[in-house]
């Protein structure tokens, strides 16, 4: 065939393609069989594919899992795509948004393997939350190299142009208007807005009323609101109906454990002694104790076998009983109770065991005092202001101030037989011994006006002798006020006279 001939027949094509593609559009069939019956004839290779106006052109959410075969790690991320979107342009996408070259993208959609020139639509992705799977290959295995990727980035770009071409080489001639008088692109409608909030682990967006991430379950942004005018969808409608149910009932069992935590907790409180459920080993002898042989201590939970605790009870000086647990990296400071100590003694041990309590803590006070009466074990903790102390064991009445026990008399009258009982009375000479004593080390001293021997058993240094109501300094040792009472600084302790102490020692406190 001629040259001529042949670039008749190609233009004849171009013009039957031109005619074929819009007979379709227009739902022709008997000019598009004609047009087609012609383009056969000339034998010439034609390409037909469906135009991006057929397709949907919203946008939607592709959910892809990422997968590098590096990192060997897995990452779910979103993609805005339209369903007339190829492979070989969504590679594209990736590459201008990820910086993955595409020769090193492997995509596979619905367990097939995608082919470049595949559209999504012909996977069947047409709709939101619809998934893919990207493989990320490693350059070498792609065999890739700087040079051929910038070789294929040139070629990429030549066959955008060789496309916008041979589009313009389609359109009939005589058909396109005149420069001067063709219409300016439209500009591409503006898409919603979308409502939700987007995820700030994965970016995915959300609907606004999901309290947590579809993708990734990450939590809500605290600040994020739903919008006041937003009507949720059915499938929201019902999620949130079966996430209300869900939370009645996790609240309702919430409040059966409670109750039955409660119950338990009462039924264990009426026992002064908890027992083991399960068998265990006694930390202190190492034995086997079998299910409600032992004891669990309420404290701290500790279990051991009744003999050690006993035995620690027992062996115990102290006014309280620590748990005798302890291993090479702790030691339990929890005390025994002493509905668990009685519950682990017999009657006379624990009788030893509160006296040896009430003797520790009489000898560890300050201010205690223990009866006068012999075998007595009356003991009390006296205060400032008390001068006596009536023993409830033996009805006697003890003074707190002669430290003894004088019926009948009061102390001037005690002292004065205890100097005469001294010559011949051992026990009288010993207790005035001891009143002696304390006025030699200065716990006592003679009351100025009647001689009377009066302590400061602690506290203010005012005191006032018991006998003549004299109200006394203790550290100058003189009477409080002068000749005219109350106010009279002329004799005695003149605390304050001139803005000055009494005594080095004074307390400012009379």
């Amino acid at each position: 065939m001629a040259t001529s001939e042949v670039s008749d027949s190609l233009h004849e094509a171009e013009n039957l393609a031109v005619e074929l593609s819009q007979a379709i559009c227009c739902g022709d069939k008997d000019e598009a069989k004609r047009c087609a019956e012609k383009l056969a004839a000339l034998s010439f290779p034609v390409s037909i594919k469906v135009d991006k106006k057929a397709y949907p052109q919203n946008q939607i959410r592709l959910k892809v899992g990422v997968e590098d075969a590096e990192l060997d790690s897995y990452i779910p991320i979103t993609m805005m795509v339209t369903v007339d979107m190829t492979i070989s342009a969504l590679k594209m996408k990736v590459k201008n948004d990820f910086d993955f070259h595409p020769s090193l993208q492997v995509w596979v959609i619905g367990k097939r393997l995608a082919k470049d020139t595949d559209t999504l639509f012909s996977h069947r992705v047409s709709r939101d939350g619809d998934q893919a799977f990207l493989f990320i290959r490693s350059a070498k295995a792609a065999s890739l190299s700087r040079e051929q990727q910038i070789l294929e980035e040139r070629h990429q770009r030549l066959d955008d142009i060789m496309v916008t071409m041979e589009r313009i080489s389609l359109e009939p001639r005589g058909t396109s208007p005149p420069p001067a008088t063709r219409a300016k692109p439209r500009p591409p409608p503006l898409l919603p807005k979308p409502v939700g909030w987007t995820c700030p682990q994965c970016t995915f967006l959300n609907k606004p009323t999901r309290p947590g991430c579809e993708m990734c379950s990450s939590e809500r942004p605290a600040g994020y609101k739903v919008p006041a005018a937003y009507q949720p969808d059915e499938d929201e409608v019902l999620r949130m109906r079966y996430e209300q149910e869900a939370s009645l009932q996790y609240t309702r069992i919430l409040e059966e454990q409670r109750e039955r935590n409660y119950l338990n907790h009462l039924e264990t409180d009426t026992h002064n002694l908890i027992r083991n459920n399960n068998e265990l080993e006694c930390p202190i002898c190492f034995s086997s104790i079998e299910p409600g042989e032992g004891a669990m201590l309420r404290e701290c939970l500790h279990g051991f076998c009744r003999d050690c605790l006993k035995g620690t009870i027992v062996n115990n000086m102290d006014a309280e009983v620590k748990c005798p647990y302890m291993c090479d990296d702790y030691s339990c400071d929890y005390k025994l109770q002493d509905r668990e100590i009685v519950s682990l003694l017999s009657e006379d041990e624990y009788q030893k065991f509160l006296e040896l309590r009430l003797s520790i803590a009489e000898s560890r006070s300050e201010n205690s005092y223990h009866c006068k009466t012999p075998d007595c074990p009356g003991w009390c903790i006296y205060e400032d202001d008390v001068n006596e102390f009536k023993c409830q064991l033996c009805n006697e009445t003890n003074c707190l101030l002669c430290k003894a026990i004088h019926k009948d008399m009061n102390c001037q009258q005690y002292q004065d037989d205890l100097r005469i009982r001294a010559a011949n009375d051992i026990a009288a000479k010993q207790t005035a011994d001891a009143l002696q004593a304390l006025l030699d080390n200065g716990e006592a001293m003679y009351c100025p006006k009647c001689q009377v021997i009066v302590q400061k058993k602690d506290g203010c240094d005012w005191i006032c002798c018991l006998m003549c109501k004299t109200e006394i300094c203790w550290v100058t040792r003189q009477a409080r006020w002068g000749p005219g009472g109350s106010g009279d600084t002329s004799g005695g302790c003149k605390c304050r006279v001139n803005n000055q102490l009494c005594h080095p020692n004074c307390n400012n406190c009379h």
